[in-house]
């Protein structure tokens, strides 16, 4: 372990450290909080007959992996070693007191309803089994990528609930589906191999925002509980001094891509086939910048103020990064021109509304209105590049 100049400790991490965040091997339980309540969630499908990925990537009854599976390598945990949240409870953002005002939280809404996915409990779990405003979700959380993504986790006629296998993808997430144990990639949105290789899953957007952020504008939305059934140090940091700009990716077979240093953070979009990355200190820096991706017209945004989940000893306590949201900044088939304020809001020019960081008009004209939010994905270079390797690199301007 070292430190950096400017005192932050950088470290490497190891399989022992993965271990650790699997076997939980932290002092403070799941806090059996008042108030914390499980959701009604859908029922998912049984295990079906079928030949299992997880058992055997290349197994010969099963279709042909789209991937080396050489390139799929064990993290350390078995499957379900870091155990995935089934039973979700949540408060009320209005009743919670142990999240500190800068950290990280995964944003999710669906019909108008509102929920927070603290990273400090998605850190030592990645992967949440729920149901939101009637659909049945997973949310997950990728720490050696730092990539957040949504999932319906409806495919064709299948309702699926998704586990850690233990496994890694160029040191991305490898989820697996209880109901046929196939393989799935959590940055690609499909599955690598089982008998459902090839299919992919819908993304829902999310967005990771400082917890402040989140809770001011949305004081009725239901946060995850720490009240999990699992014992778990949480609000600690395994894998800190991994967020270290001039640092390597943990388990990482492939070649990086040279354009830029592996664990430089990311905006990565994805749209009709076309792929674009904008390095996020340069969009933090700016607050805005228009993008065309798939010949879509967005809008990207971020502001100051989000604490690294990676970098300290302590969730809270990691230095500051981006907070970002992407959007369709069409309203009523005009597109909308904005510019970052003072106070971490943005401005449309053309009404002088004033918007948060989640795409909604909350004074001026247009207050009330939402903007469309587009998936997209903050990430390291090394995970985007790997899983979109003709992207292109847009300066943000």
């Amino acid at each position: 372990m070292t430190r950096t100049s400017d005192g932050r400790i950088t470290a490497i991490v190891t399989v022992s450290t993965l271990l650790l965040a699997a076997c939980g091997g932290g002092s403070r339980t799941g806090d059996d909080r008042a108030g914390a309540v499980v959701q009604d969630a859908v029922e998912a499908g049984e295990r079906e007959d079928v030949p299992s990925a997880l058992d055997q990537i290349d197994d010969p009854a099963l279709p042909d992996p789209l991937v080396d599976p050489a390139e799929v390598t064990s993290g350390g945990p078995p499957p379900d070693g870091i155990p995935a949240i089934d039973e979700p409870k949540f408060e009320q953002a209005s009743e919670v007191d142990w999240i500190a005002d800068d950290e990280p939280v995964l944003a999710l809404e669906i019909d108008g309803e509102q929920r927070a996915y603290p990273v400090q409990v998605l850190i030592w779990h990645e992967i949440v089994n729920d149901t939101l405003a009637g659909v049945p979700v997973s949310v997950t959380y990728c720490p050696l990528c730092n990539s957040a993504l949504a999932f319906d986790r409806r495919v064709g006629d299948r309702l699926l609930t998704f586990g850690t296998s233990g496994l890694l993808y160029l040191s991305a997430l490898v989820m697996y589906d209880r109901q046929t144990e196939s393989l799935w990639s959590q940055i690609e949105s499909r599955s690598i191999a089982g008998v459902l290789a090839g299919k992919t899953l819908d993304t829902i957007p999310v967005q990771t925002v400082a917890w402040e952020q989140w809770r001011s504008q949305f004081p009725a939305g239901s946060v995850l509980s720490r009240d999990t059934g699992h014992t778990r140090d949480y609000g600690s940091n395994p894998y800190a001094g991994y967020d270290n700009p001039d640092g390597t990716p943990f388990l990482f077979s492939g070649e990086p891509d040279p354009r830029l240093e592996p664990m430089t953070r990311v905006l990565g979009v994805e749209r009709g086939g076309e792929s674009v990355a904008v390095v996020l200190e340069e969009l933090t820096s700016i607050g805005v910048t228009r993008l065309t991706v798939g010949d879509e017209p967005l809008t990207a945004w971020a502001v100051p103020g989000l604490a690294s989940p990676l970098d300290a000893g302590t969730v809270a306590d990691g230095y500051s990064v981006g907070a970002t949201g992407v959007f369709d900044p069409r309203v009523d088939d005009r597109e909308l021109t904005f510019e970052p304020t003072d106070a971490g809001r943005f401005r449309d020019t053309e009404t002088g509304s004033t918007w948060s960081l989640t795409g909604q008009a909350i004074d001026g004209r247009l207050k009330g209105e939402q903007l469309r939010t587009v998936s997209h994905l903050d990430t390291f270079w090394f995970a985007w590049a790997a899983s979109q390797p003709d992207t292109t690199i847009v300066e943000a301007r």
